[in-house]
């Protein structure tokens, strides 16, 4: 995982400093610092922040990557959030009581890890719903807009052309048949279209202009 999120990093001059899979937050804190304020530092941020393992919720403790806690529970929001609401329950319960029995505690460590299941699969549902009425609002944004001329970073490349990102993060394909000057192969190592001929090359964080 580390040797993959290097070898993206290299094409802008960076790299995680780990020795095996176990990263530091220190690590990608360092490489967020160096990017900020380029233009590719969403694109950078955004790239860090999925190569990081999904969160849950679980009835252990497991901490908190990004916050780089040993000890961490959800506790602010419980008008909102399940689980927050859970964990206040939980303490005041145990507040309120001087003594909670052995059998309370083994309902509440039941209750607790259905709960942590529950909460980590409707959150993903719901992060699944959010990221599909953005991208429904970013196309009837666009509707209308065709023929334009945008100025984008490549966000992506692949062997049938490269991604192309907006100000605005409307993304949109380039496909490589599109590209009439050359016949461009894809170059995996440097995320990169090379024009056999030409030599000319669209990379990733390239800046394009793009209709």
């Amino acid at each position: 995982k580390v040797a993959e999120l290097n070898t993206f990093l290299g094409a802008f001059g960076l790299r995680i400093k780990a020795k095996s899979d176990d990263i530091h937050p220190k690590s990608f804190q360092a490489v967020l610092e160096k990017v900020d304020g380029r233009r590719e530092q969403r694109l950078i941020h955004r790239v860090l922040l999925r190569s990081m393992m999904r969160a849950r919720y679980s009835p252990e403790c497991l901490g908190h990557f990004g916050l780089a806690l040993k000890y961490y529970c959800h506790f602010t929001a419980p008008i909102r959030r399940y689980p927050d609401l859970a964990i206040h329950r939980i303490i005041k319960e145990n507040l309120r009581k001087k003594h909670v029995s052995e059998g309370r505690r083994a309902e509440l460590a039941a209750f607790v890890d259905r709960a942590a299941t529950n909460a980590s699969a409707r959150e993903q549902v719901a992060t699944e719903a959010e990221r599909t009425v953005v991208d429904i609002k970013k196309a009837e944004f666009m509707l209308g807009k065709e023929g334009e001329i945008y100025d984008a970073i490549i966000s992506g490349v692949t062997n049938f052309g490269f991604f192309a990102e907006l100000d605005n993060t409307v993304e949109g394909l380039v496909h490589v048949s599109s590209l009439d000057d050359d016949y461009y192969e894809y170059d995996e190592d440097t995320y990169s279209l090379i024009g056999k001929q030409t030599k000319r090359r669209f990379r990733l964080g390239d800046l394009v202009r793009i209709q």
